[in-house]
């Protein structure tokens, strides 16, 4: 039997994660956990972020998964230690791709878009300070993204509105990278690239996640064989209609499911 790969976020954003993983891996199976009624965690307490990301986890275990991506950045900063060391399987985390904008820069100027939760966290101070030395990192919240783009509203006026309210500040003091620093935020960028000058670099971990996958699962002898027919199963606690939106083809199944 193919034991699949859990992947859990704060809601649908972390699809944008789970398209790359299968991607690069289309015989792997996959569960997907969209954690909507508590969306998002980046406005949580430390604490709360803890106590969800661990009951995913448990439902994850329950369904057989032989890897856990944590699809959300601010359950990487602040609850993937304790998972790692609390449970048996291997854990791939997200955070803020600091350092490749760090390499790719030539203003010297990083704008990173993500939740208060990331930009708070022990780990996002780590990460930039290891790898953004003598450049300028701009760090902006984007409160209230993550709810409109569960509400299904990404290409609305008042999310454009709102974008356009974040990322002026940034634009006005040269950045030539921005990092989005929350899996819901690529499905905003349509709207970004209307709103960013040409040469503007936009990065996410997406890819980086989905290699960092097929690593894990080699080195640990738990690839799926490559013929195997995977199916991808997506369970949400709230209306299935945005997620719905983003997932279909077969071998794809959309649940409501009360977690």
């Amino acid at each position: 039997m193919v034991k699949p790969i859990g992947i859990f976020d704060s809601g649908i954003g972390g699809t944008s994660i789970w398209r790359e993983i299968e991607k690069l891996l289309p015989y792997e199976d996959t569960i997907y956990l969209a954690d909507s009624a508590n969306a998002p965690y980046g406005a949580r307490p430390k604490e709360q972020i803890l106590e969800l990301s661990i009951k995913n986890t448990e439902l994850l275990l329950q369904k057989n998964c032989k890897l856990i991506v944590v699809a959300c950045n601010t359950a990487t900063t602040n609850a993937i230690d304790f998972l790692r060391a609390n449970y048996d399987v291997p854990f791939i985390g997200i955070e803020p791709a600091i350092k490749p904008a760090a390499l790719h820069t030539k203003t010297q100027k990083v704008g990173v878009l993500a939740t208060k939760g990331t930009l708070s966290s022990a780990l996002f101070h780590s990460t930039s300070k290891m790898f953004a030395q003598g450049i300028t990192v701009l760090e902006q919240e984007g409160t209230g993204l993550v709810e409109l783009i569960e509400d299904g509203k990404t290409h609305s006026e008042e999310t454009r509105t709102l974008l356009k309210k974040y990322l002026d500040p940034m634009l006005e003091e040269h950045i030539d990278c921005l990092v989005l620093g929350c899996t819901h935020y690529p499905y905003l960028i349509p709207l970004i690239k209307e709103l960013v000058p040409p040469g503007l670099t936009i990065i996410d971990s997406g890819e980086a996640v989905a290699r960092q996958t097929k690593a894990v699962l080699e080195k640990n002898k738990l690839a799926a064989p490559t013929k195997n027919k995977a199916t991808h199963r997506f369970y949400i606690n709230a209306d299935t209609n945005a997620l719905s939106s983003l997932v279909s083809g077969p071998g794809i199944y959309v649940e409501q499911l009360d977690f």
